[in-house]
C-alpha cells in the first residue's frame, strides 16, 4: 500500500477504517510513549515507566495502562513478593508494534533534523 497511487483504490475505505481503528487504540498523549518504554525494557515496574515519561501523572499512567491492557497490548504481572510487586510487559500482540515504534523513532529523528536545519 502506498500513500498515493495513481488510479482508483477500491479498498481505500477499508484502509482508512483500519488506520482509524489503530488511532482509536493508540490515541492520547501517552500510549505510544508507554509502549515505547516497554519496547526498550521488556518488563517495567509502574514506577520505572513513570520515571521514563516526563510529565505523566500516576493517575494518568494507571488509566493508560488499563486501556492498553483492555486492548490486549500490555499485560500486568503481579509477583508474589512482600510487599507485592507489579510489572508490565507487552503482549505478543503488543510486541507487533515494535517495528512501528522503530519507524516512528527514525522518522522523528529525521523530522527534527529537517526542522532544525531548515
Amino acid at each position: 500500500m502506498g500513500c498515493i497511487e495513481s488510479g482508483f483504490r477500491k479498498d481505500y475505505k477499508k484502509e482508512m477504517m483500519a488506520v482509524q481503528d489503530s488511532m482509536d487504540v493508540l490515541n492520547g498523549k501517552w500510549k505510544i510513549t508507554i509502549i515505547t518504554s516497554l519496547c526498550y525494557y521488556r518488563k517495567r515496574r509502574f514506577s520505572d515507566i513513570l520515571n521514563d515519561i516526563t510529565g505523566i501523572s500516576n493517575k494518568m499512567l494507571s488509566k493508560e495502562l488499563k486501556d492498553l491492557e483492555i486492548n490486549k497490548l500490555v499485560k500486568k504481572i503481579v509477583l508474589e513478593t512482600r510487599p507485592g510487586t507489579v510489572e508490565y510487559e507487552l503482549t505478543e500482540h503488543g510486541r507487533s508494534l515494535q517495528i512501528i515504534i522503530e519507524n516512528l523513532t527514525e522518522w522523528g529523528m529525521s523530522h527534527r533534523r529537517h526542522i532544525i536545519e531548515g
